[in-house]
Order: C-alpha cells, then structure tokens, then sequence
C-alpha cells in the first residue's frame, strides 16, 4: 500500500492520506473547495467550490500516478440538491467524454462549510 499526499493540493483537515494506492487502484480521499495555497475555502459559491474540488482531485490523481480519465467511481456529496446541475455541469466538462460509475448524495453539512465535496476512485498509470 502507497501513501499519496499532493504538495499541489491543500492539506488534509484530519488524519488522513489525499490517497491510498493498492494493487493499481488509487482510493483519493473527499476533497472540499480548499486553496491549496490559502487553506480556506475559495469564493464565489457552489461553481467556484466545485472547480476548486475537481483541480483539487487532478492534483491528488496525478500525484499518485492517475489523472481524471482513469477514474472508475465518483462520490459526489452536496449540501443543497439544487445545486446539482451546476455541479453536473462542470463535473461533465472535466471529464469530457469519460463517465465512470458516479452517486451523488445530499448531506446535511461538510467541513469548514463547505457546500460540494468529491471523492473519487481510478486506475493507476
């Protein structure tokens, strides 16, 4: 098992790794729109959150030896569903023609306030 921390992305809020890598599949932990250079949450609402998350995973993924279209399955966690096709829609133009297995949920509350957080599972190299 391999121990994946990105120096491009921010730093995790408790203890544990950006990602585990074993047997070729990378398991990316939950990211929520956090700047990596500030630790705080980026401005601008549910679409600035939500493109933080996903630059957010790109960096973990490519850290760890991935990168978005190796994703298998995305968990896709929202505080307000309404929010969802904003969301859905920058989910798509990040992964272009690539659709892996994905749920998205509605969750009472996130860390830091967060109101989009994602976690994601792909194939290594």
């Amino acid at each position: 098992m391999d121990i994946v921390n990105s120096k491009q992305a921010p730093k995790a809020v408790g203890p544990y790794s950006h990602a585990v890598v074993h047997d070729g599949i990378v398991y990316a932990s939950g990211q929520i729109g956090l700047d990596p250079i500030t630790g705080k949450l980026v401005a601008g609402g549910i679409a600035a959150e939500a493109k933080q998350v996903m630059q957010n995973l790109t960096a973990v993924l490519n850290a760890a030896g991935s990168a978005p279209g190796q994703i298998i399955k995305t968990g896709i966690y929202l505080i307000d569903m309404t929010d969802f096709s904003v969301v859905n829609a920058l989910y798509a133009e990040w992964l272009g023609d690539h659709r892996p297995a994905r749920a998205t949920v509605a969750v009472a509350q996130l860390p830091l306030g967060a109101k989009v957080e994602m976690d994601v599972i792909a194939a290594k190299g």
